[in-house]
């Protein structure tokens, strides 16, 4: 049996959490262990706690759920609930690894959570051994990248474009779920959009990375851990 994984609900309507704490309570692998009703509450407890999974409203007063993820350097796996569904595209940018349309149904609930412990298996995979290539889904068709051919991934919604020596690819995969492929002491994410092969970068400058000729954007949260990882 799975480990049971920590998971919050942020969301302003109590409705949501009513639906959402009782399909979590359904499911012995998920423990909740928090309730917010907007994002001040959910920084706070972030700020001193570490969780597996958050269930996040996009739509809350003051703090939306996606300036939520905008702010915080660091979140939890994220599955969004919402009645909307015009942030779907962007929201993959940020880790989101499903996007639950209000009313939630049960059935689709588990399908989200499926999704969520496929990331954790691909991690605890990736960790375990010594990964030199990965597989990935390309018109329809799955092949193998070979990771020293790797140069940098850029998020393209629910895409990634896989930059190699060779060509481009466009594999059907998001950026959140490709990361967690990639073994991390050879890449790491330098901006919301991008992951680059540390090997593979030429010259910095203090806002971007050249790959290629190519000058890749660094995020303002990424660049200390950058500067630090290039030292090494």
């Amino acid at each position: 049996m799975r480990e049971s994984k920590k998971c919050i609900i942020v969301d302003d309507e109590p409705a949501a959490h009513y639906v959402l704490a009782n399909y979590i309570k359904q499911n012995p692998q998920l423990e909740l262990v928090f309730q917010g009703y907007n994002g001040i509450e959910a920084m706070d407890y972030l700020r001193e706690n570490t969780v597996d999974l958050m269930f996040l409203d996009i739509n809350m007063p003051e703090i939306s759920g996606m300036e939520l993820l905008k702010i915080l350097p660091t979140h939890p796996k994220t599955i969004l609930t919402t009645a909307y569904s015009e942030f779907a595209l962007e929201s993959y940018d940020y880790g989101v690894i499903d996007y639950l349309l209000k009313p939630i149904y049960f059935p689709r609930f588990l399908k989200a959570i499926d999704r969520f412990f496929a990331t954790e298996t691909v991690k605890i995979k990736t960790e375990e051994t010594i990964v030199n290539s990965v597989s990935v889904k390309v018109d329809g068709y799955f092949i193998e990248i070979e990771l020293d051919q790797l140069l940098f991934a850029q998020s393209f919604g629910n895409y990634v474009k896989l930059h190699t020596l060779k060509r481009t690819y466009l594999a059907s995969i998001t950026t959140s779920e490709f990361e967690k492929c990639l073994p991390e002491k050879n890449f790491m994410r330098i901006h919301k959009s991008y992951i680059v092969a540390l090997d593979k970068i030429e010259a910095t400058d203090k806002d971007f990375v050249v790959i290629k000729n190519e000058k890749l954007p660094v995020g303002i949260t990424y660049k200390r851990e950058l500067s630090d990882r290039l030292k090494k």
